[in-house]
């Protein structure tokens, strides 16, 4: 007999042979990605438990994790409270009252100076919150009483115009042409 010569397409080849090779290659670079994912949301976590979970669980655990951490990223940071900082402030000045009280020699005059100047600085901060509250407030009470258009870019152009400068703008009719 004869040897028979088969001849093998291109499109036959593709199906038969490296179809399946590029398929088995994609997958091992997704488990190696997920793999890779899984161990890096156990770092973050500071969970292994991770680790043992399949596929589609780990996927899930990594979506919580991101979204998480989008919404501490997008909260506004905590504002250092200013009553803080004042307390800090007078347990300072309390702190150089008592050490010029304690030493000797010092003058009665420069301790009189040194404490006016804490006095006074303490009342100046305390005036420069009690204004930057006000502005916030007034600011905040403006804003929300003029509607503004999703829109407008907030500058003054795009606020409506008092009456008394507003040009009166005749009335015409509409025509088609």
């Amino acid at each position: 007999m004869a040897a028979q010569n088969t001849y093998v397409s291109k499109t036959q080849h593709y199906l038969k042979v490296k179809k399946p090779l590029l398929e088995r290659q994609r997958r091992a670079r997704m488990n190696k990605c997920l793999d890779t994912l899984k161990t890096l949301v156990a770092e973050f976590q500071g969970d292994d438990a991770i680790l043992r979970l399949d596929k589609a669980e780990m996927l899930e655990a990594a979506l919580v994790f991101m979204r998480k951490e989008l919404v501490k990223q997008q909260a506004p940071p905590t504002p250092v409270p200013m009553d803080s900082f004042k307390n800090g402030y007078m347990n300072a000045v309390s702190e150089v009252s008592r050490v010029m009280a304690c030493t000797q020699g010092m003058s009665v005059d420069v301790g009189k100076t040194v404490m006016t100047h804490l006095g006074i600085e303490f009342q100046r901060m305390l005036r420069a919150d009690q204004q930057q509250s006000e502005l916030e407030l007034s600011c905040k009470a403006s804003t929300a009483s003029r509607p503004v258009s999703p829109a407008s870019s907030g500058y003054h152009s795009d606020i409506e115009e008092p009456e008394a400068l507003a040009t009166p703008k005749p009335a015409t009719m509409w025509r088609p042409w």
